[in-house]
């Protein structure tokens, strides 16, 4: 029992999410460059004209940039919005954003079902995010925040080469929130997940991980699922977990399926056909980002009703877009 814990519980779950860190370390490295060359600064002034048509102004890009990092920092980085109005439509466009922690999602699937289209697939999904931000963007302009964003004011710094020293300590910084988290969030999560899928409800050792705790709460809200077209519980019970840390999807993966993130891709082939698995992305794209992110709107937004507000409308976002996405492929290539 020992054995199992450590190994397929706590290695098979951390170790599955630290592969990936290398790949998030870089799209850190070239966001550091842009903030400490003073590009940033203006590209938001670039962007002030187009986030105006959705009713935002230029400072909003900054935050989004940020998104694709990490979504809490994103969130954290609106309080330099002047406007109330821009800062609260910022923070719940943000999540939309697609931030690093799903990279490990997107490279074991298209690893597994895409190999000869890996980065196009990656792009559309980076592209779809922005698309559905934007149609949020516009929706929240017409009902909710009525009125036009403040003018565009900004003092643009110097460019200059980035120092080494800044980069490194920024690119270590957001490295270090995802080690922490993989060594926190994401190992309570994995030893809840061995727990749940190595015991029934009686606390009986399980043969098979179908008969646990795990399968019942996966076959329990598989049904949601199924119209998506994967309606597998462990499908579902990775989107759950996905709830805590979104790294957290592939590790529950890996545990489920009872083998290492290196042979996850061929484990996936029995739950998911390609196009099953192009309606999950989208679905694990869209869907509410992790606990982290909601705790951080509910702090700056000071409420929790807009906080839950937002995890329930991205939810639905995803599910609607993941349902037209499955059935509109199935009468394309059937």
């Amino acid at each position: 029992m020992v054995r199992s814990l450590v190994i397929d519980g706590a290695f098979a779950g951390v170790g599955s999410v630290l592969s990936f860190l290398p790949i998030i370390v870089v799209l850190f490295f070239f966001l550091s460059i842009l903030e400490d060359s003073g590009y940033m600064a203006r590209v938001a002034f670039v962007m002030d004209k187009l986030l105006r048509k959705i009713g935002l102004s230029g400072r909003s890009f900054v935050p989004m940039l940020i998104g694709f990092g990490c979504s809490v920092p994103a969130i954290m980085a609106t309080r330099t919005l002047s406007s109330e109005r821009d800062r609260k439509m910022t923070i719940l466009l943000t999540p939309f954003m697609s931030c690093s922690a799903k990279l490990p999602i997107y490279a074991i699937f298209t690893v597994a079902f895409f190999p000869h289209h890996r980065a196009l697939v990656m792009i559309a999904l980076y592209v779809t995010g922005i698309v559905m931000g934007i149609i949020s963007g516009l929706v929240l302009k017409n009902t909710v925040y009525h009125g036009n964003p403040v003018p565009f004011v900004m003092e643009l710094p110097n460019y200059r080469f980035p120092s080494a020293k800044s980069v490194t300590l920024l690119m270590w910084d957001k490295a270090k929130d995802f080690l922490v988290r993989a060594f926190t969030v994401i190992f309570v999560a994995t030893i809840i997940i061995w727990f749940l899928q190595t015991f029934d409800t009686r606390l009986n050792v399980v043969a098979s991980s179908s008969a646990s705790m795990l399968a019942g709460i996966g076959r329990f809200i598989s049904p949601l699922f199924a119209p998506l077209g994967f309606n597998d519980w462990r499908a579902s019970t990775a989107l759950i977990t996905g709830f805590v840390a979104k790294e957290a999807v592939v590790s529950t993966l890996a545990v489920l399926t009872g083998t290492s993130v290196t042979n996850l891709p061929a484990a996936l082939s029995s739950l998911f056909t390609p196009l099953t698995a192009v309606s999950f992305l989208v679905f694990t794209l869209l869907y509410t980002p992790c606990i982290a992110a909601v705790n951080a709107v509910r702090r700056e937004m000071n409420s929790v009703r807009s906080a839950v507000a937002m995890v329930l409308y991205q939810t639905g976002v995803a599910w609607i877009m993941s349902f037209i996405v499955y059935h509109v492929a199935a009468l394309i290539y059937h």
